[in-house]
């Protein structure tokens, strides 16, 4: 099973402070059935804005040899979650933003809570001009997008990609997110779930979890697929999509 969002690196934003936290989680991951992880710490956050690439490589490498060490059987991708922002394209281009997998072909990139930016739909398109392919992380999280999904349909019929949280799906981020992560799923508006962990507590993995909710409500097949993206995504190849469809809010009493 591959991860491709984790709060994994040492030191670098809200994931774990130590190398030893990092270890701690990446036991975690492999109880969890995980075998390799793209690391996605904060980059252009108003929190963590010196995230730059150069650091985020040395810190791969840095936790790849301590992995090796300890004898955990994991490997550890750079990549970036990418705070959505005007100058995004031109800093991806110059290399101080990342590509996942530092393969210069998939970015996540991430909204606020609460907002998405007027601008999204023209960076994205410039996204794909420059041969970049977005993927917008948890927007089951943020509010704009639960109060108006359409936004997020134009987006996917646009040819972008999103991805869930496992623990939106699983009901541990309440309930109301997890009824409306089921309705992306059932909609073809995401198409890959990843962890999102910052630690073993508070945020962890709960991949396997998710999994199983996944297969007891819409069956083997979106698992593999969900599954194989994640794949995909590491060996640079094109996604597995469905055509999505809008949700539409049910009437009530035919009035409206």
């Amino acid at each position: 099973m591959i991860d491709t969002h984790c709060h994994i690196l040492p030191g670098v934003d809200d994931g774990p402070k130590t190398l030893d936290d990092s270890l701690e989680m990446a036991r975690e991951a492999v109880a969890e059935g995980i075998t390799s992880i793209i690391a996605t710490p904060h980059y252009s956050h108003p929190s963590f804005r010196k995230n730059e690439a150069a650091l985020i490589r040395d810190k791969v490498t840095e936790l790849n040899r301590a992995l090796s060490e300890a004898d955990i059987p994991l490997t550890i991708y750079p990549g970036h979650e990418l705070r959505i922002h005007g100058e995004l394209v031109g800093e991806l281009q110059e290399g101080i933003a990342l590509s996942m997998a530092d393969l210069g072909t998939y970015v996540f990139i991430e909204f606020s809570s609460n907002h998405v930016p007027r601008y999204a739909k023209t960076l994205f398109y410039q996204l794909q001009v420059a041969g970049y392919y977005p993927i917008i992380v948890h927007p089951e999280r943020n509010s704009e997008i639960v109060q108006n999904s359409s936004l997020l349909y134009e987006f996917v019929n646009s040819g972008v990609y999103t991805q869930i949280t496992s623990s939106s799906l699983t009901g541990d981020n309440g309930k109301n997110i997890q009824k409306f992560t089921k309705q992306l799923i059932e909609h073809n508006l995401t198409h890959m779930i990843a962890s999102d962990a910052h630690n073993v507590t508070t945020r962890p993995f709960r991949m396997k979890k998710a999994y199983e909710v996944l297969q007891s409500e819409f069956g083997s097949e979106i698992v593999s697929q969900y599954k194989e993206n994640a794949e995909r995504i590491l060996n640079n190849k094109a996604l597995i999509v469905d055509h999505p469809s809008p949700i539409r809010k049910k009437k009530l009493f035919g009035i409206f």
